[in-house]
């Protein structure tokens, strides 16, 4: 047994409306935590002598109207897949971080992303949701996790119906 008890999670009052779905339940926490990238010119890292462990293929940015801030990221991705000719097909990880559930399920769906390179190790609901520091967690955790060569995906909302995506490969 998981130890999840679903029917309390039901019971659970809403935030934003009355008679709305946003619960306790399915939000990320607003959590302590830190992460830190340093990203660096490969020219640079040569002449220091460093071995990255990942490089930014892509990246971009997107805005919506506020109220569709659930599938913000999803057209960032997509940018994000455009400029490095990609497709969800050449992916080995696919990270987005959601402050309600229901952006990952709507970027999960949207994007046809499978479960199984999804968010393999959680999301904000599980894990928290350190405020300044989720780019960075998302990143971090896709450059120790993947293999050489792999690409990942991540994306992210920026509040207010802005998101960001970037394309990592490992190396």
């Amino acid at each position: 047994s998981s130890g999840i008890n679903a029917e309390y999670g039901g019971s659970l009052r809403t935030v934003f409306a009355k008679d709305g779905t946003i619960t306790a339940a399915n939000s990320s926490k607003i959590s302590d935590g830190a992460a830190a990238c340093v990203l660096m010119a490969a020219e640079t890292a040569s002449k220091l002598g460093v071995s990255p462990l990942a490089r930014v293929v892509s990246m971009a940015d997107s805005a919506g109207p506020p109220i569709k801030f659930p599938i913000a990221p999803v057209r960032a991705m997509e940018l994000a897949m455009e400029y490095a000719g990609i497709t969800v097909e050449d992916l080995a990880r696919v990270e987005v971080n959601e402050a309600f559930a229901v952006v990952a399920l709507a970027c999960q769906q949207l994007l046809s992303i499978p479960s199984e390179i999804y968010n393999p190790n959680g999301g904000a609901v599980s894990l928290g949701h350190p405020i300044g520091a989720s780019g960075a967690r998302l990143v971090g955790t896709m450059a120790h996790t993947m293999k050489k060569g792999d690409l990942g995906l991540t994306g992210i909302c920026n509040g207010g119906g802005g998101a960001s995506a970037v394309i990592i490969e490992k190396l």
